[in-house]
């Protein structure tokens, strides 16, 4: 009798054990920081791909952050654990990597150590690809467009803008304004700074005095400037090559 008890706890100890590994992994699954990637999808990913390729357009601070003086375009690893969701009159659906189309915009979502490098998140298997279609709604919010240059480095949320041209809709709410505007930002906004044809992300305390800004912000069609100007932007764009206000 006593032989057998012994033996029933033994049994019972190493089963609490490898239940408490277990659980400890499904915790570590969950650790780190969270790391998110917004913006168009480069490729078509294949049935077996172990990657797809993004332009980021934007991400949560942590993403930004680690994209700082990095190219725009970026690829991110998949794996088995990955899961395809693909969003469908504002419903998400499972699906296959196969699924993924060139052009769409997509959110990569990826848990890493806090502070990981931007090689060491890439690296990591992504937890979701979020696939919301080629064109995706925007919210019925229009795009105002903002054209002018800075005195130089920006921070605590503000850019101060000496404007100098926009899309007809941002000139249009300049009608008897002072060139001289402030505009918002927050982590979400992502900063580019061009140099020729290639985009590389920036932080607003790398914008420099004379520097050429492109803002761009999406707020509802009837607000006045002041309106407009506290809504974060969604995009600053140094240096951009073309004329952004035809584009």
């Amino acid at each position: 009798m006593k032989l057998r008890l012994t033996l029933a706890l033994a049994v019972a100890a190493v089963a609490s054990v490898a239940l408490g590994g277990a659980a400890a992994a499904q915790r570590d699954g969950h650790r780190g920081q969270r790391f998110v990637f917004s913006g168009e999808l480069l490729t078509a990913p294949g049935a077996n791909a172990g990657s797809v390729s993004v332009q980021v357009e934007t991400g949560n601070h942590a993403a930004l952050k680690a994209l700082i003086g990095a190219a725009q375009n970026q690829v991110f690893a998949l794996g088995s654990g990955t899961r395809v969701l693909i969003w469908s009159h504002g419903v998400p659906h499972v699906a296959a990597v196969t699924d993924l189309k060139q052009g769409d915009a997509v959110t990569v979502r990826i848990r890493a150590a806090a502070g990981a490098t931007l090689p060491a998140i890439e690296g990591t298997a992504a937890n979701v690809v979020a696939d919301r279609g080629a064109n995706p709604a925007v919210g019925g919010k229009p795009l105002w467009l903002y054209v002018g240059t800075v005195t130089g480095a920006q921070s605590g949320g503000h850019i101060a803008l000496h404007v100098s041209s926009g899309n007809w809709r941002a000139l249009q709410s300049m009608l008897g304004q002072s060139l001289d505007q402030t505009f918002s930002y927050n982590a979400g906004t992502i900063f580019l700074l061009w140099q020729g044809r290639v985009p590389t992300l920036i932080d607003p305390s790398q914008l420099r005095a004379g520097d050429r800004i492109t803002i761009r912000v999406r707020a509802p069609r009837a607000d006045t400037l002041a309106q407009v100007e506290a809504v974060p932007a969604a995009h600053v764009g140094d240096h951009e090559p073309g004329n952004p206000a035809t584009q």
